[in-house]
């Protein structure tokens, strides 16, 4: 899927307020969804029970995690966001999430990235993006978020000379 060219400082600014990122649909398995219980501790019937969900769930089987849905965005940023001219990313925080619609096992979703914010920080940047996961086949979205993110710049040689 196509992506913004976001190589610079400059080309990453000409994206705010636009669709920067549409990310490649990825795969929520039954077994992603069980790994996903067992990293969390939430063993939920309607995320790991297959026979129960499909008996009485009313979403007529299992579905993922939320949280599941949301922690794609590591993945997204990993795959999908290359901004070159920094080194490492930390998350900041989330200023909103709203889980609008289950994802059933079996169901693939991607991304859709938003840049709504953009400021200057020490040594990086501050990006807010606002994330809407799309379920492949579904009118409505998975989830939709609005997600805080730092870049650091990365060190040039006369700086890391300086350090050492």
């Amino acid at each position: 899927m196509p992506s913004a060219d976001l190589s610079t400082l400059e080309k990453l600014r000409a994206q705010l307020g636009q669709e920067a990122v549409v990310t490649e649909w990825v795969e929520v398995s039954q077994e992603r969804i069980d790994l996903f219980a067992k990293a969390t501790g939430d063993f939920q019937w309607i995320h790991v029970d297959t026979e129960r969900s499909a008996r009485e769930s009313p979403f007529g089987g299992t579905i993922a995690h939320g949280f599941l849905t949301l922690s794609l965005l590591g993945k997204f940023y990993d795959d999908d966001i290359d901004i070159p001219f920094c080194d490492v990313g930390v998350n900041y925080g989330l200023n909103k999430v709203r889980f609008t619609h289950p994802v059933r096992a079996g169901s693939r979703v991607r991304g859709r990235f938003v840049l709504a914010q953009l400021d200057d920080v020490d040594n990086g940047i501050q990006m807010t993006w606002r994330i809407t996961f799309e379920i492949e086949g579904e009118t409505r979205p998975a989830c939709v978020a609005e997600h805080v993110v730092r870049r650091y710049f990365r060190a040039t040689a006369s700086q890391q000379g300086a350090q050492t």
